[in-house]
Protein backbone atom coordinates (compact mmCIF):
# COMPACT_ATOMS: atom_id res chain seq x y z
CA UNK A 1 0.00 0.00 0.00
CA UNK A 2 1.36 3.40 -1.00
CA UNK A 3 2.03 6.06 1.67
CA UNK A 4 -0.68 8.24 0.12
CA UNK A 5 -3.26 5.45 0.38
CA UNK A 6 -2.24 4.79 3.99
CA UNK A 7 -2.75 8.46 4.80
CA UNK A 8 -6.16 8.34 3.10
CA UNK A 9 -7.39 5.44 5.20
CA UNK A 10 -5.92 7.02 8.32
CA UNK A 11 -7.78 10.26 7.67
CA UNK A 12 -10.88 10.93 9.72
CA UNK A 13 -12.59 12.10 6.54
CA UNK A 14 -12.04 8.80 4.73
CA UNK A 15 -14.88 7.01 6.50
CA UNK A 16 -17.36 9.68 5.44
CA UNK A 17 -16.14 9.51 1.84
CA UNK A 18 -16.53 5.72 1.67
CA UNK A 19 -19.97 6.00 3.29
CA UNK A 20 -21.04 8.57 0.66
CA UNK A 21 -19.76 6.36 -2.17
CA UNK A 22 -21.69 3.36 -0.82
CA UNK A 23 -24.93 5.37 -0.52
CA UNK A 24 -24.51 6.86 -4.00
CA UNK A 25 -23.82 3.41 -5.46
CA UNK A 26 -27.02 2.05 -3.88
CA UNK A 27 -29.03 4.97 -5.27
CA UNK A 28 -27.61 4.55 -8.78
CA UNK A 29 -27.96 0.75 -8.91
CA UNK A 30 -31.51 0.78 -7.53
CA UNK A 31 -32.49 3.10 -10.40
CA UNK A 32 -30.76 1.09 -13.13
CA UNK A 33 -31.38 -2.18 -14.94
CA UNK A 34 -29.64 -3.84 -11.98
CA UNK A 35 -32.42 -2.86 -9.57
CA UNK A 36 -33.72 -6.43 -9.36
CA UNK A 37 -30.26 -7.76 -8.63
CA UNK A 38 -29.80 -5.12 -5.93
CA UNK A 39 -33.06 -6.11 -4.24
CA UNK A 40 -32.17 -9.80 -4.50
CA UNK A 41 -28.79 -9.05 -2.91
CA UNK A 42 -30.39 -7.39 0.11
CA UNK A 43 -32.67 -10.41 0.53
CA UNK A 44 -29.96 -13.11 0.43
CA UNK A 45 -30.98 -15.55 3.19
CA UNK A 46 -28.62 -16.33 6.04
CA UNK A 47 -29.15 -18.82 8.86
CA UNK A 48 -27.42 -19.69 12.12
CA UNK A 49 -28.51 -22.93 13.74
CA UNK A 50 -27.21 -24.17 17.10
CA UNK A 51 -28.19 -27.53 18.62
CA UNK A 52 -30.59 -28.54 15.87
CA UNK A 53 -33.72 -26.50 16.44
CA UNK A 54 -32.65 -25.22 19.88
CA UNK A 55 -31.54 -21.85 18.47
CA UNK A 56 -32.37 -20.83 14.91
CA UNK A 57 -31.70 -17.36 13.52
CA UNK A 58 -32.86 -17.11 9.91
CA UNK A 59 -32.87 -13.65 8.33
CA UNK A 60 -32.25 -11.95 4.97
CA UNK A 61 -28.99 -10.06 4.52
CA UNK A 62 -30.49 -6.61 5.14
CA UNK A 63 -31.82 -7.73 8.55
CA UNK A 64 -28.46 -9.28 9.50
CA UNK A 65 -26.83 -5.97 8.60
CA UNK A 66 -29.35 -3.91 10.56
CA UNK A 67 -29.45 -6.18 13.63
CA UNK A 68 -25.94 -7.68 13.91
CA UNK A 69 -23.60 -5.45 11.94
CA UNK A 70 -25.16 -2.33 13.41
CA UNK A 71 -24.75 -3.84 16.87
CA UNK A 72 -21.01 -3.67 16.15
CA UNK A 73 -21.43 -0.01 15.23
CA UNK A 74 -23.33 0.64 18.47
CA UNK A 75 -20.61 -1.24 20.34
CA UNK A 76 -18.08 1.25 18.94
CA UNK A 77 -20.42 4.14 19.82
CA UNK A 78 -20.57 2.79 23.39
CA UNK A 79 -16.78 2.70 23.57
CA UNK A 80 -16.58 6.28 22.27
CA UNK A 81 -19.20 7.50 24.74
CA UNK A 82 -17.35 5.86 27.63
CA UNK A 83 -14.00 7.32 26.59
CA UNK A 84 -15.41 10.83 26.24
CA UNK A 85 -17.07 10.73 29.66
CA UNK A 86 -14.08 9.08 31.40
CA UNK A 87 -11.15 11.01 29.94
CA UNK A 88 -12.28 12.99 26.90
CA UNK A 89 -14.06 16.23 26.08
CA UNK A 90 -17.08 15.34 28.24
CA UNK A 91 -15.13 14.40 31.37
CA UNK A 92 -15.47 17.87 32.91
CA UNK A 93 -18.82 19.57 33.41
CA UNK A 94 -17.57 22.84 32.00
CA UNK A 95 -16.61 21.10 28.76
CA UNK A 96 -19.76 18.98 28.50
CA UNK A 97 -22.46 21.56 29.21
CA UNK A 98 -22.50 23.33 25.81
CA UNK A 99 -22.53 20.23 23.55
CA UNK A 100 -24.98 18.49 25.91
CA UNK A 101 -27.54 21.30 25.75
CA UNK A 102 -26.90 21.73 22.01
CA UNK A 103 -27.55 18.02 21.43
CA UNK A 104 -30.79 18.15 23.44
CA UNK A 105 -31.98 21.18 21.48
CA UNK A 106 -30.92 19.44 18.28
CA UNK A 107 -33.12 16.46 19.14
CA UNK A 108 -36.16 18.33 20.47
CA UNK A 109 -36.71 20.92 17.71
CA UNK A 110 -36.54 18.48 14.75
CA UNK A 111 -38.92 16.13 16.58
CA UNK A 112 -41.37 19.00 17.18
CA UNK A 113 -41.21 20.11 13.53
CA UNK A 114 -41.85 16.55 12.35
CA UNK A 115 -44.70 16.08 14.83
CA UNK A 116 -46.32 19.38 13.79
CA UNK A 117 -46.28 18.40 10.11
CA UNK A 118 -47.60 14.89 10.80
CA UNK A 119 -50.10 15.84 13.49
CA UNK A 120 -53.34 13.91 13.13
CA UNK A 121 -51.71 10.90 11.46
CA UNK A 122 -50.99 8.24 14.12
CA UNK A 123 -48.95 6.12 11.70
CA UNK A 124 -46.88 9.07 10.49
CA UNK A 125 -46.21 10.25 14.06
CA UNK A 126 -44.31 7.03 14.71
CA UNK A 127 -41.38 8.61 12.86
CA UNK A 128 -40.98 11.63 15.17
CA UNK A 129 -37.44 10.61 16.20
CA UNK A 130 -36.09 10.11 12.65
CA UNK A 131 -34.79 13.69 12.13
CA UNK A 132 -33.37 13.91 15.66
CA UNK A 133 -30.11 12.10 14.81
CA UNK A 134 -26.74 13.28 13.45
CA UNK A 135 -24.46 11.10 11.32
CA UNK A 136 -21.05 11.54 12.91
CA UNK A 137 -19.12 9.97 10.00
CA UNK A 138 -20.57 12.31 7.35
CA UNK A 139 -20.49 15.45 9.50
CA UNK A 140 -16.94 14.94 10.75
CA UNK A 141 -15.85 13.91 7.27
CA UNK A 142 -16.98 17.26 5.85
CA UNK A 143 -15.31 19.42 8.51
CA UNK A 144 -12.09 17.44 8.14
CA UNK A 145 -12.16 17.98 4.36
CA UNK A 146 -12.63 21.71 4.96
CA UNK A 147 -9.40 21.71 6.96
CA UNK A 148 -8.35 25.02 8.50
CA UNK A 149 -11.62 26.70 7.48
CA UNK A 150 -13.13 25.02 10.54
CA UNK A 151 -11.41 25.82 13.88
CA UNK A 152 -10.33 22.83 15.97
CA UNK A 153 -12.67 23.92 18.75
CA UNK A 154 -15.67 23.52 16.40
CA UNK A 155 -14.52 20.07 15.32
CA UNK A 156 -14.38 19.08 18.99
CA UNK A 157 -17.82 20.65 19.57
CA UNK A 158 -19.35 18.79 16.61
CA UNK A 159 -17.85 15.48 17.72
CA UNK A 160 -19.19 15.92 21.26
CA UNK A 161 -22.67 16.89 20.01
CA UNK A 162 -22.77 13.87 17.70
CA UNK A 163 -21.70 11.49 20.47
CA UNK A 164 -24.30 12.84 22.91
CA UNK A 165 -26.80 12.70 20.04
CA UNK A 166 -26.02 9.01 19.60
CA UNK A 167 -26.55 8.48 23.32
CA UNK A 168 -29.93 10.17 23.02
CA UNK A 169 -30.83 8.00 20.04
CA UNK A 170 -29.96 4.89 22.05
CA UNK A 171 -32.34 5.99 24.82
CA UNK A 172 -35.09 6.75 22.28
CA UNK A 173 -34.73 3.32 20.66
CA UNK A 174 -34.86 1.59 24.05
CA UNK A 175 -37.92 3.51 25.25
CA UNK A 176 -40.03 4.01 22.12
CA UNK A 177 -39.11 1.38 19.55
CA UNK A 178 -39.36 -1.79 21.60
CA UNK A 179 -42.25 -4.21 21.05
CA UNK A 180 -43.59 -7.60 22.21
CA UNK A 181 -41.26 -8.13 25.16
CA UNK A 182 -40.26 -11.62 26.27
CA UNK A 183 -39.80 -11.69 30.08
CA UNK A 184 -37.73 -14.90 29.90
CA UNK A 185 -35.24 -13.51 27.38
CA UNK A 186 -35.07 -10.21 29.27
CA UNK A 187 -34.26 -12.19 32.42
CA UNK A 188 -31.44 -14.06 30.69
CA UNK A 189 -30.18 -10.76 29.26
CA UNK A 190 -30.15 -9.32 32.80
CA UNK A 191 -28.01 -12.27 33.90
CA UNK A 192 -25.58 -11.50 31.07
CA UNK A 193 -25.36 -7.89 32.28
CA UNK A 194 -24.59 -9.13 35.79
CA UNK A 195 -21.84 -11.34 34.37
CA UNK A 196 -20.37 -8.36 32.51
CA UNK A 197 -20.56 -6.29 35.70
CA UNK A 198 -18.81 -9.08 37.62
CA UNK A 199 -16.06 -9.32 35.00
CA UNK A 200 -15.51 -5.57 35.24
CA UNK A 201 -15.44 -5.57 39.05
CA UNK A 202 -13.03 -8.52 39.02
CA UNK A 203 -10.83 -6.43 36.70
CA UNK A 204 -10.77 -9.00 33.95
CA UNK A 205 -8.78 -7.32 31.18
CA UNK A 206 -9.28 -9.79 28.33
CA UNK A 207 -11.68 -8.08 25.95
CA UNK A 208 -12.51 -11.33 24.13
CA UNK A 209 -14.24 -12.59 27.29
CA UNK A 210 -16.52 -9.54 27.30
CA UNK A 211 -17.26 -9.98 23.60
CA UNK A 212 -18.28 -13.63 24.06
CA UNK A 213 -20.69 -12.67 26.84
CA UNK A 214 -21.82 -9.77 24.66
CA UNK A 215 -22.73 -12.15 21.83
CA UNK A 216 -24.90 -14.16 24.23
CA UNK A 217 -26.43 -10.88 25.40
CA UNK A 218 -27.08 -9.86 21.78
CA UNK A 219 -28.92 -13.13 21.11
CA UNK A 220 -31.06 -12.72 24.24
CA UNK A 221 -31.88 -9.09 23.47
CA UNK A 222 -32.74 -10.03 19.88
CA UNK A 223 -35.20 -12.65 21.13
CA UNK A 224 -36.55 -10.36 23.89
CA UNK A 225 -38.22 -7.77 21.67
CA UNK A 226 -35.76 -4.98 22.56
CA UNK A 227 -33.70 -3.96 19.56
CA UNK A 228 -30.54 -6.08 19.48
CA UNK A 229 -28.18 -3.18 18.75
CA UNK A 230 -28.59 -2.00 22.35
CA UNK A 231 -26.63 -5.08 23.45
CA UNK A 232 -23.60 -3.58 21.70
CA UNK A 233 -23.78 -0.39 23.75
CA UNK A 234 -24.34 -2.27 27.02
CA UNK A 235 -21.37 -4.56 26.42
CA UNK A 236 -19.07 -1.65 25.56
CA UNK A 237 -19.82 0.19 28.79
CA UNK A 238 -18.38 -2.69 30.85
CA UNK A 239 -15.04 -2.90 28.99
CA UNK A 240 -12.34 -1.67 31.43
CA UNK A 241 -10.92 1.78 30.77
CA UNK A 242 -7.68 1.27 32.69
CA UNK A 243 -5.71 -1.86 33.56
CA UNK A 244 -3.71 -0.06 36.25
CA UNK A 245 -0.56 0.04 34.12
CA UNK A 246 -1.45 2.97 31.89
CA UNK A 247 -3.16 0.83 29.25
CA UNK A 248 -6.84 1.08 28.32
CA UNK A 249 -8.40 -2.13 26.96
CA UNK A 250 -11.48 -0.12 25.91
CA UNK A 251 -9.47 2.42 23.90
CA UNK A 252 -7.31 -0.29 22.33
CA UNK A 253 -10.44 -2.12 21.22
CA UNK A 254 -11.96 1.13 19.95
CA UNK A 255 -8.90 1.93 17.83
CA UNK A 256 -8.77 -1.59 16.44
CA UNK A 257 -12.49 -1.66 15.64
CA UNK A 258 -12.84 1.80 14.11
CA UNK A 259 -11.46 0.97 10.62
CA UNK A 260 -13.75 -2.06 10.34
CA UNK A 261 -16.80 0.01 11.25
CA UNK A 262 -15.80 3.00 9.11
CA UNK A 263 -14.85 1.05 5.99
CA UNK A 264 -17.06 -2.04 6.17
CA UNK A 265 -19.97 -1.93 8.63
CA UNK A 266 -21.33 1.56 7.90
CA UNK A 267 -20.76 1.44 4.10
CA UNK A 268 -22.52 -1.94 4.03
CA UNK A 269 -25.42 -0.50 6.02
CA UNK A 270 -25.59 2.47 3.65
CA UNK A 271 -25.47 0.27 0.56
CA UNK A 272 -28.18 -2.07 1.86
CA UNK A 273 -30.51 0.70 3.05
CA UNK A 274 -30.02 3.73 0.79
CA UNK A 275 -31.39 2.18 -2.39
CA UNK A 276 -34.64 3.91 -3.30
CA UNK A 277 -36.24 3.77 -6.73
CA UNK A 278 -37.00 7.19 -8.20
CA UNK A 279 -38.76 5.75 -11.23
CA UNK A 280 -42.28 7.04 -11.56
CA UNK A 281 -41.81 9.16 -8.47
CA UNK A 282 -44.70 11.54 -7.97
CA UNK A 283 -43.92 15.07 -6.70
CA UNK A 284 -46.54 14.36 -4.05
CA UNK A 285 -44.15 11.77 -2.58
CA UNK A 286 -41.58 14.50 -1.95
CA UNK A 287 -44.20 16.63 -0.22
CA UNK A 288 -45.74 13.81 1.79
CA UNK A 289 -45.85 14.78 5.49
CA UNK A 290 -43.43 12.00 6.43
CA UNK A 291 -40.82 12.97 3.79
CA UNK A 292 -41.32 16.69 4.38
CA UNK A 293 -41.24 16.33 8.17
CA UNK A 294 -37.95 14.43 8.06
CA UNK A 295 -36.30 16.78 5.55
CA UNK A 296 -37.36 19.99 7.32
CA UNK A 297 -36.59 18.46 10.71
CA UNK A 298 -33.03 17.74 9.61
CA UNK A 299 -32.42 20.95 7.65
CA UNK A 300 -34.21 23.53 9.81
CA UNK A 301 -34.80 21.70 13.09
CA UNK A 302 -31.19 20.70 13.65
CA UNK A 303 -29.80 24.11 12.75
CA UNK A 304 -32.32 25.98 14.91
CA UNK A 305 -32.15 23.49 17.79
CA UNK A 306 -28.37 23.19 18.03
CA UNK A 307 -27.54 26.83 17.27
CA UNK A 308 -30.44 28.32 19.21
CA UNK A 309 -29.80 26.40 22.43
CA UNK A 310 -26.06 27.05 22.16
CA UNK A 311 -26.54 30.77 21.53
CA UNK A 312 -28.84 31.03 24.55
CA UNK A 313 -26.36 29.23 26.82
CA UNK A 314 -23.50 31.46 25.68
CA UNK A 315 -25.54 34.68 25.99
CA UNK A 316 -26.63 33.70 29.51
CA UNK A 317 -22.99 33.16 30.48
CA UNK A 318 -23.57 29.47 31.22
CA UNK A 319 -21.09 28.31 28.57
CA UNK A 320 -18.30 29.71 26.42
CA UNK A 321 -18.33 29.98 22.65
CA UNK A 322 -15.78 27.61 21.04
CA UNK A 323 -12.48 29.48 20.90
CA UNK A 324 -11.26 30.90 17.61
CA UNK A 325 -14.66 30.53 15.95
CA UNK A 326 -17.00 33.27 14.72
CA UNK A 327 -20.78 33.03 14.74
CA UNK A 328 -20.99 32.27 11.01
CA UNK A 329 -18.65 29.30 11.38
CA UNK A 330 -20.52 28.17 14.45
CA UNK A 331 -23.84 28.30 12.60
CA UNK A 332 -22.34 26.40 9.65
CA UNK A 333 -21.31 23.54 11.93
CA UNK A 334 -24.79 23.54 13.48
CA UNK A 335 -26.30 23.17 9.99
CA UNK A 336 -24.02 20.16 9.38
CA UNK A 337 -25.67 18.50 12.37
CA UNK A 338 -28.65 18.05 10.04
CA UNK A 339 -26.83 15.25 8.21
CA UNK A 340 -28.79 12.43 9.80
CA UNK A 341 -28.11 9.69 7.26
CA UNK A 342 -27.09 6.47 9.06
CA UNK A 343 -28.93 6.84 12.35
CA UNK A 344 -31.98 8.45 10.73
CA UNK A 345 -32.35 5.58 8.24
CA UNK A 346 -31.89 3.13 11.10
CA UNK A 347 -34.58 4.73 13.29
CA UNK A 348 -36.84 5.06 10.25
CA UNK A 349 -36.63 1.31 9.72
CA UNK A 350 -37.70 0.74 13.32
CA UNK A 351 -40.46 3.36 13.29
CA UNK A 352 -42.38 2.03 10.29
CA UNK A 353 -41.76 -1.69 10.58
CA UNK A 354 -44.62 -3.57 8.95
CA UNK A 355 -46.23 -0.51 7.32
CA UNK A 356 -45.12 -1.28 3.78
CA UNK A 357 -42.74 -0.04 1.10
CA UNK A 358 -44.41 3.38 0.77
CA UNK A 359 -43.23 4.44 4.21
CA UNK A 360 -39.77 3.05 3.54
CA UNK A 361 -39.54 5.16 0.37
CA UNK A 362 -40.77 8.29 2.18
CA UNK A 363 -38.20 7.81 4.94
CA UNK A 364 -35.36 7.44 2.44
CA UNK A 365 -36.48 10.46 0.42
CA UNK A 366 -36.73 12.61 3.54
CA UNK A 367 -33.43 11.47 5.01
CA UNK A 368 -31.50 11.78 1.73
CA UNK A 369 -33.04 15.17 0.90
CA UNK A 370 -32.57 16.69 4.34
CA UNK A 371 -29.06 15.28 4.79
CA UNK A 372 -27.84 16.40 1.35
CA UNK A 373 -29.23 19.92 1.76
CA UNK A 374 -27.75 20.21 5.27
CA UNK A 375 -24.37 19.04 4.02
CA UNK A 376 -24.30 21.37 1.02
CA UNK A 377 -25.60 24.47 2.84
CA UNK A 378 -23.41 23.87 5.89
CA UNK A 379 -20.35 23.47 3.65
CA UNK A 380 -21.12 26.66 1.72
CA UNK A 381 -21.51 28.62 4.97
CA UNK A 382 -18.20 27.31 6.32
CA UNK A 383 -16.42 28.16 3.07
CA UNK A 384 -17.35 31.82 3.44
CA UNK A 385 -14.75 34.19 4.86
CA UNK A 386 -16.30 36.57 7.32
CA UNK A 387 -15.35 38.70 10.25
CA UNK A 388 -15.87 37.69 13.84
Amino acid sequence: MTPGLKRFFASESAGGIVLAIAALAALIISNSDWAGTYHAFTQIPGEVRIGGDWLVLAKPLIVWVNDLWMAVFFFLVGLEIKREFVSGELAQRSQAVLPAIAALGGMAVPALIYAAINWGDPAGLRGWAIPAATDIAFAIGIVMLLGSRVPTSLKVFLTAVAIIDDLGAIVVIALFYTHHLSPVMLGVAAVCLLVLFGLNRARVMRTDVYIIVGLVLWTCVLKSGVHATLAGVATALFIPSDDGRGHSPAEALEHGLHPWVAFLVLPMFAFANAGVSLRGLDPADLLHPVSLGIALGLLLGKAVGVFGSSWLMIRLGLANKPSGANWVQFFGVCVLCGIGFTMSLFIGGLAFTGLGADYETRVKLGVLGGSILSGVIGTLILMRKSGR
